[in-house]
């Protein structure tokens, strides 16, 4: 195809290097690479994907964005708040570099659709925040023998490997079972450090260059750990595990996660909306408002009476709590709060509520001065 004089300019500090010169630029610019999420980690990956000359970088995200995200999603703008995420990310990429195609899919990845968006990309970048999503990533790859460039990050740490590449272990062979539904917090639940993503995502678009152009040593069968505290790296040898059952087709990820697979009518009768919970409070005073939240988010706001006990401390401290008191449970949108819910049924409470939308539709609906995060 060859490069046009404004490419070898703008490509012009890859082209003097011998590990990728003008056949790397041109390999680069016929290769296509699918960024799963638009968010913390995809943002700085998409940027220099964009940058590095990737022909062809397709998008997949289905949510929108918030303001929320800004403190660490660099894609994003404030003009652009409520936009679609695949779409403010099509904008910045154009901008930055308008020779390259730019794919959107404004989708939730699933078994049905995985295999069809995967198949004509080269590289797979996994970008996404929970094991459901991570597992059907993986489990694509390995079905079609594309490599997945894996990164997470949480509150000060961050990690990324090279999964399925040249024989090298699998997602599968690190973690072979998720772990219990909400036993691992989300950022959302647990924070970040909005330069975290920046860092790893860097890592994820290197080890993609990479395996793109063959040269170096990828992170494959080598699991890279970041403390950002510490301002460490160190690494965990992986390999492929004899044990780990062959991948044979796309599954229910939420299911083989233990994402709502309890009884749907039995969580009904847990929940309340924010209507019957003022409802509820303006006709008695004798409710335990619990709050199972962090102690950095209670700080942020709470509800007027409510006792912190965070959900992680809730069966060491359930002693606090009277088998015979009446509690409404609350979190951020409902999510640990319900799961609080469960506990405390199982361990004999009775009246046990999860206040459905947590203290987010409280905020919404009732108290405009609450701030939101």
């Amino acid at each position: 195809m060859g490069l046009t004089k404004s490419q070898i300019g703008r490509y012009s500090r890859h082209l003097i290097m011998p590990e990728v010169g003008m056949k790397g630029q041109e390999r680069l610019a016929e290769s296509k690479v699918l960024c799963i999420g638009a968010g913390g980690l995809g943002s700085p990956l998409a940027l220099y994907l964009v940058s590095a000359g990737i022909g062809t970088v397709g998008i997949v995200d289905f949510d929108v964005v918030d303001l929320s995200n800004l403190q660490r999603q660099i894609l994003h703008a404030e003009d652009r708040v409520g936009d679609l995420k695949v779409e403010s990310a099509k904008k910045r990429l154009v901008e930055l570099n308008s020779d390259i195609t730019v794919n959107t899919y404004n989708l939730r990845l699933t078994s049905e659709n995985a295999l069809d968006l995967f198949k004509d990309y080269d590289v797979i970048v996994d970008g996404t925040d929970n094991f459901a999503t991570r597992y059907l990533v993986n489990d694509a790859c390995v079905l079609l023998g594309k490599p997945n460039v894996y990164g997470s990050i949480f509150r000060f740490e961050g990690q990324a490997t090279v999964f399925n590449h040249k024989g090298g272990p699998h997602y599968r062979d690190l973690y072979p079972e998720p772990p219990p539904p909400g036993m691992v917090p989300s950022c959302a639940e647990g924070g970040v450090l909005g330069i975290l993503p920046g860092i790893i995502g860097v890592i994820q678009a290197t080890e993609t260059v990479k395996i793109l152009l063959d040269i170096g040593q990828t992170l494959s069968g080598r699991l890279l750990l970041y403390d950002s505290l510490g301002m460490s790296f160190r690494e965990i040898k992986l390999r492929k595990n004899p044990d780990t059952p062959e991948i044979t087709k796309l599954i229910d990820y939420e299911e083989f996660c233990g994402i709502n697979i309890t009884d749907e009518n039995e969580d009904e009768l847990l929940e309340i909306d924010v209507d019957e919970f003022k409802n509820i409070v303006e006709a008695s005073n004798n409710i335990t408002i619990l709050d199972v939240r962090e102690p950095g988010e209670y700080e942020i706001c709470s509800l007027k009476d409510s006792r912190l006990i965070p959900l992680g401390d809730l069966t060491s401290r359930v002693h606090e709590l009277d088998t015979a008191d009446d509690i409404i449970i609350y979190c951020h949108h409902g999510m640990r709060s319900l799961q609080a819910a469960r506990i405390l049924k199982g361990m004999g409470y009775k009246k046990v509520r999860n206040l459905a939308g947590g203290i987010d539709a409280w905020a919404a609906k009732f108290d405009d001065e609450m701030p939101r995060y």
